[in-house]
This record gives structure tokens, C-alpha cells and sequence, in this order.
């Protein structure tokens, strides 16, 4: 069974059984979209008043206001998932709304391409290189064809996108009243796995090793080598960890951007994603988008067969030497990346 389709059967079950809540977030969603979009033009099927432009559909219109009548079970699937980030937010506000205000530094990870009317939010081990790529050529205007042709390095460069921080206030809350936001998620632990074995397993990444290996070492090996401190190149994932979860860590600076939160990096509980994809489903969603900015037909997202990439079974293995408590407290810091986007509790956590 697709992995799609088991997850709305799993969010039916949930909507069955808390339906008055289900039915609440849906009205929240509707009221925010109509104090967001504004003027009104035409009711669409979800309640959400859409401004039309001259010349062809913006992809919110053709998210929300769908030509046909009767809407596709993806679409249902999208709007169960922005409910699902809805209700967790209304549900853990003390601690998902801790900032009220979003200063324009909080944005920097919010891609716009301005031809297509889109505002991606890249979070790093969730195809976010491929996606990067894909936005060059949205946004280059001719100057790329095939995403793939374009180097991983150079999809990193942050002069190639523009980010939302970049604009003036009034250009950003147009921008996010008017343009399609989405983001990608993935198993928070699949993530975080992904991120240790790229960045402290493989030798070429000497930056990573020097500015948190050091560091990571030097708080939680006993007895370390002279040259484990001054290389910083062998941490265990066990004392990646510790690190992770030590209070002094997240007192002294924010999580770098591999192992942060998804709610850190991207605020869905301030700012209303439209389409919130998978890494499970990654294919799916994103030619999903792709459609909805009316690009479907001659571009599609790169699809390959990565013999290294991160999988569940791996992610159990690695959690195997991690005790009880450090996983009940790894837990609590990437909790509600676990709650917003519906990921059951790993099976091989033993929570206290």
C-alpha cells in the first residue's frame, strides 16, 4: 500500500475520533486564509477566497480554487496535513509560539522564485539539494533547463536564490499573502541520523569536524587524545547525542541548520504553509507542485537510486547504544517536528 494512502487512512481514523477538533482547525484554516487573502474574488471547495491575476492561475488558486469541482484525494491529503500542522501549533502554543514576532533573519531559509508565484522553505537532509536545483531553473529565466545538469555546490550558493530576507516588510507580507509556500519534511530521527553520517563519518568535511567535532569531543569523551581534540573527526553518534541534548549546547548558540528543528528553521506555527511534502513521498509531492505551478508537464523532480541514503533500519541501528533517558530526552527536543507532520514514535525508542 502506498505510503500516501496509509496516511490518510491513518489521519481518517484520527479525524473519527476527534472530530469536533478536526472540524474546529478546519475553521481556523478558513479564517486565517480569509484575513490573508484579500480582496475576495470567488468562494473555491475548501472556503478559501483566492485574488486572481491577469494571464494564467497562480498555483494558490489552483491549489484552492480548483477548475474542477470534485477535489483529487491528494488534495485531500494536503488539507489533512495542514490541518495536522494547524492543531499541533493550537495544541502546543506555550511552546511553538515562544516568539510572537518573526524578524526577517528568521527567513532566510524561505526560497522565492518571483516568476511562479512559490516560496519554498529548504530544511538540509530532506532532498533539499535537488529542490534548490529545481528552483534555479524556476527562477533563472532561461538560464537552466535540467536540474540535474546543475553541480550540488553551485545549488548551494547563496547568491544563486533569493530568500525572503532579502525583500522589504511590506515586499515579504505580500509575498506570503500572495505566493505558494511549501516545505518537505522527513522522520525527525531519519533526519538526524542522515545529517551525523554526513557530516561526522565522511573525512572530507574537515569544517565540520573542526568547528563541532572539536567541541563535541571535548564535552563528552573522557579521556580523549590529543589528536581526537585538535582533528575532531571521529565522533561517536552516542556522544552526538549527549552533545544534542545538553542544555549548555542549546544556551550557547542555535542548532546548525542539519540537525535543527523543522519548526525552527521554517515557523509553521507563524507562517501558513499551503503544501507541506514528504521525504516518504517525495516523488509524489513534489511533481504535485510542480503541476500547481504549471510547470508539470516539462519539468519533473530528479529521481535517482542513492545507495547511501539514510534508511529506517539504519536509524534503529544507531539508536541501539543510546540509553534510555538520552532518548527520552533527544525525544523532547524534536518533539513537535514528530506531532505537526504525524510520525508515529520510532518502534525501537523505549520512552521513559
Amino acid at each position: 500500500m502506498k505510503p500516501a494512502l496509509l496516511e490518510v487512512m491513518r489521519m481518517n481514523r484520527i479525524c473519527r475520533m476527534v472530530l469536533a477538533t478536526c472540524l474546529g482547525s478546519f475553521i481556523l484554516v478558513i479564517f486565517y486564509f480569509q484575513s490573508m487573502l484579500h480582496p475576495v474574488m470567488r468562494r473555491n471547495p475548501f472556503g478559501v477566497d483566492i485574488c486572481c491575476r491577469k494571464g494564467s492561475r497562480s498555483p494558490l488558486q489552483e491549489l484552492y480554487n480548483p477548475i474542477q469541482l470534485e477535489l483529487s484525494n491528494t488534495a485531500v491529503l494536503h488539507q489533512m496535513r495542514r490541518d495536522q500542522v494547524t492543531d499541533t501549533c493550537r495544541a502546543n502554543s506555550a511552546t511553538s509560539r515562544k516568539r510572537r514576532v518573526l524578524t526577517p533573519n528568521d527567513l532566510k531559509h524561505l526560497v522565492v522564485d518571483e516568476d511562479h508565484e512559490l516560496i519554498y522553505c529548504y530544511v538540509p537532509k530532506v532532498a533539499c539539494t535537488n529542490w534548490k536545483r529545481l528552483m534555479m531553473v524556476l527562477s533563472g529565466r532561461g538560464k537552466y533547463s535540467d536540474p540535474m545538469e546543475i553541480p550540488a555546490n553551485e545549488a548551494h550558493v547563496s547568491a544563486n536564490l533569493k530568500t525572503l530576507n532579502q525583500y522589504s516588510i511590506p515586499e515579504i507580507n505580500h509575498r506570503l499573502k500572495s505566493y505558494m509556500k511549501f516545505l518537505f519534511v522527513r522522520e525527525p530521527f531519519e533526519r538526524l541520523v542522515s545529517a551525523y553520517r554526513n557530516k561526522f563519518t565522511q573525512k572530507y568535511n574537515i569544517s565540520f569536524h573542526k568547528r563541532y567535532g572539536t567541541k563535541i569531543i571535548k564535552r563528552q569523551r573522557k579521556n580523549a587524545t590529543q589528536e581526537a581534540l585538535r582533528k575532531g573527526d571521529d565522533v561517536k553518534f552516542e556522544e552526538f547525542v549527549a552533545y544534542l541534548i545538553d542544555p549548555h549546547t542549546q544556551r550557547e548558540e542555535p542548532f546548525n541548520e542539519h540537525w535543527q528543528t523543522v519548526y525552527s528553521l521554517c515557523h509553521p506555527c507563524h507562517i501558513h504553509y499551503d503544501l507541506v511534502g514528504k521525504y516518504e513521498t517525495l516523488e509524489e509531492d513534489s511533481n504535485y507542485v510542480l503541476q500547481l505551478a504549471g510547470v508539470g508537464s516539462y519539468l519533473k523532480f530528479p529521481t535517482y537510486a542513492k545507495s547511501t541514503r539514510t534508511t529506517d533500519e539504519m536509524t534503529t541501528e544507531f539508536f541501539q547504544n543510546i540509553s534510555l533517558e538520552h532518548q527520552t530526552q533527544l525525544y523532547e527536543v524534536y518533539k513537535l517536528d514528530f506531532l505537526m507532520f504525524n510520525y508515529s514514535v520510532p518502534s525501537y525508542l523505549k520512552l521513559e
